[in-house]
């Protein structure tokens, strides 16, 4: 659970750590507003990868020889775990191939935003993304690709504006179906 209260009283701490005045007009409410920001930004913190594939596992027959199923292009933001820094204009690819059952194409991208709503790595999102739709639609064969910018070296340390980094996460028949692969890859930047 997100300790609003705790978050309003070291955000304080910070902006005095920073020489600003807390109190002063224009900052006066934001340790609250930063407080319930984090809530909302930071609520796959609360759930497990388990309890997300519940929440967002309603599932319908699959039709006889399914092929799989790709969304592409699901945007999501993070924050890196190592700054704090924002992760933006990311761009996720998803597929999976159905076995009995297929899950709602809207509850795909709502465990993209879920998931990436905590402190990440990219590599670790792309994880919880595939395991999170392997549980949800029951399947093994599931394939997510990545692509975002990170303000951890876009505004800070390098600041290198253009640099986007690229990240695969491929289970089951994604391992080694180049095919499956090329359905996620093809026109990532």
């Amino acid at each position: 659970m997100i300790d609003t209260k705790a978050i309003e009283e070291h955000i304080r701490g910070i902006l005095t750590a920073l020489g600003e005045n807390p109190d002063r007009e224009g900052l006066a409410e934001t340790p609250e507003r930063v407080a319930r920001m984090y809530a909302e930004i930071f609520e796959g913190i609360s759930y497990s990868n388990h309890e997300i594939a519940e929440m967002f596992g309603k599932t319908f027959e699959a039709p006889k020889n399914a092929g799989p199923v790709v969304v592409r292009d699901i945007e999501v933001f993070s924050y890196c775990e190592h700054h704090m820094a924002l992760m933006y204009d990311m761009s996720v690819n998803v597929a999976y191939v159905p076995r009995q059952k297929v899950i709602g194409l809207s509850k795909i991208a709502r465990i993209c935003d879920m998931a990436a709503k905590r402190l990440q790595l990219q590599e670790r999102l792309g994880s919880d993304i595939a395991e999170i739709l392997m549980e949800a639609a029951g399947t093994p064969d599931v394939g997510v690709v990545i692509a975002g910018t990170h303000s951890c070296m876009t505004a800070r340390g390098i600041r290198n504006a253009s640099a986007r980094t690229v990240t695969q996460t491929f289970c089951g028949r994604f391992l080694e179906d180049w095919n499956l692969q090329r359905m996620l890859t093809e026109g990532v930047k």
